[in-house]
C-alpha cells in the first residue's frame, strides 16, 4: 500500500531529479558527475495473471542514467519491516520493467533488468544489508546482489557531506524512537528543533553557493514537514514543534522569492521611470519608489495568508514594523 512516504520520495525524485546521482552514487559505487542526463519512464507495470485480470503494479522508481554510458535503475522507498514478499514484489517490477523494454530480433528476445536496490526509512535487527536474486534457467545459474541504504545509519553530517540531500525529508526517522521523550521533555524538543534550524540553515548556504536551487530547497523543506507531520501525528508537541517549524520555513522561502523577483521588477519599472523624467535622479528615485512597492506587495501577501507575526513580516520585507502595522490596518478596513 502506497503511503506519504512513497510519495515524498517520488515527488523529489521526480521534481528534484539531479538529487538522485550522489545516492546512485552511494549505494552503487558509481561515480556520476551530476551532469549526465536523467530519463525516467512510467511507474505503472501490469502484470499478467494468467486467468485472472491483469494486476497492475506500481514501481517507486524507473529511470536511466545517460552519461558516457547508460545504465538503468530501479529503487523501491521501504518504510515496514522486512518480509519475503518484498522480493517477490522487486522481482515482478524488475521482469516487467526489462520485458517492458524488450527487443525481438530474429526470434532472439533481448531483457535487460535494472540496477536495483531498496532504500529502508527503518532500520530492524531482520533488516538484512543486501538481498539476493538467484535465478535458475535451463542455460545456467544466474545471481546478483540487491544493496540496501539504510537512512537510519546516516548522520547528519553524512547527508550534507556527502550531498544525499534526496534523503533530508526521510531524516526525522532517526529520532523516531525519542518522540515520546520529546513530546514530554521541552529541553529534549528544544535541541531537534535547534538541529532542524542547522538543516535550514544548511541548506541556505547551499543555495547561495549554487549548488542547489531556490526549488529544490524549497521542495526539501515541503516534503520534510509533510513527513514529520505524518510520522508524528501521535506526538503534538513534535508535530507542532517541528512541524510548524519547517511550515515557516517555507513560508519565509516564498517570501523571500517574491520579493527578489518583485525588487528585479521594480528597479525595471524604476529605470524605466528614470529614463522617462531624463536626469540620474530620477532614475535614484525611481528605482527606490518601485522596490519600496514591491516590498509592500510582497507584505501584504505575507498578512493575508496570516501565518507571520507583523515583526517577522518586517524583518523579512525589510520594512519599518509601523509599515507593516499601517498596511495591516488599512487592510482590515
Amino acid at each position: 500500500m502506497a503511503t506519504i512516504y512513497d510519495g515524498a520520495f517520488r515527488t523529489i525524485l521526480n521534481d528534484c531529479r539531479k538529487l538522485i546521482i550522489p545516492v546512485i552514487n552511494e549505494i552503487f559505487g558509481e561515480s556520476f558527475t551530476g551532469e549526465e542526463e536523467i530519463q525516467f519512464f512510467p511507474n505503472e507495470h501490469f502484470i499478467d495473471q494468467k486467468d485472472e485480470a491483469d494486476k497492475e503494479r506500481i514501481t517507486d522508481t524507473n529511470f536511466t542514467v545517460i552519461g558516457k554510458t547508460q545504465k538503468k535503475y530501479h529503487i523501491e522507498c521501504e518504510s515496514s519491516l522486512p518480509d519475503g514478499k518484498i522480493m517477490i514484489r522487486l522481482f515482478e517490477y524488475d521482469a516487467q520493467i526489462a520485458l517492458d523494454e524488450g527487443e525481438v530480433t530474429e526470434e532472439t528476445l533481448t531483457v535487460t533488468f535494472p540496477n536495483t536496490a531498496v532504500l529502508y526509512l527503518r532500520s530492524y535487527k531482520k533488516t538484512p544489508d543486501k538481498m539476493k536474486y538467484i535465478i535458475v534457467t535451463p542455460g545456467g545459474t544466474v545471481q546478483y546482489d540487491i544493496p540496501i541504504m539504510k537512512v537510519q545509519t546516516y548522520s547528519l553530517d553524512d547527508l550534507f557531506e556527502k550531498r544525499l540531500l534526496l534523503l533530508i525529508p526521510f531524516y526525522i526517522f532517526s529520532h523516531e524512537s525519542n518522540f515520546p521523550e520529546y513530546n514530554s521533555n521541552e529541553q529534549k524538543l528544544k535541541e531537534l528543533k535547534a538541529e532542524y534550524q542547522v538543516i535550514l540553515e544548511r541548506l541556505d548556504a547551499l543555495e547561495r553557493q549554487s549548488v542547489i536551487g531556490a526549488f529544490d530547497k524549497r521542495t526539501i523543506i515541503e516534503l520534510s514537514g509533510d513527513v514529520i507531520r505524518e510520522i508524528a501525528k501521535k506526538y503534538d508537541n513534535v508535530q507542532k514543534g517541528v512541524g510548524d517549524m519547517m511550515s515557516g520555513a517555507l513560508i519565509e522561502t516564498e517570501a523571500r522569492t517574491i520579493l527578489n523577483q518583485g525588487i528585479s521588477q521594480g528597479i525595471s519599472q524604476g529605470i524605466k521611470q528614470g529614463i522617462s523624467q531624463g536626469i540620474k535622479q530620477g532614475i535614484s528615485q525611481g528605482i527606490k519608489q518601485g522596490v519600496n512597492e514591491t516590498k509592500k506587495k510582497t507584505a501584504l501577501i505575507m498578512l493575508q495568508d496570516g501565518e507571520l507575526s507583523i515583526e517577522k513580516i518586517a524583518k523579512y520585507t525589510d520594512l519599518e514594523v509601523a509599515e507593516v502595522e499601517q498596511l495591516a490596518e488599512n487592510q482590515s478596513m
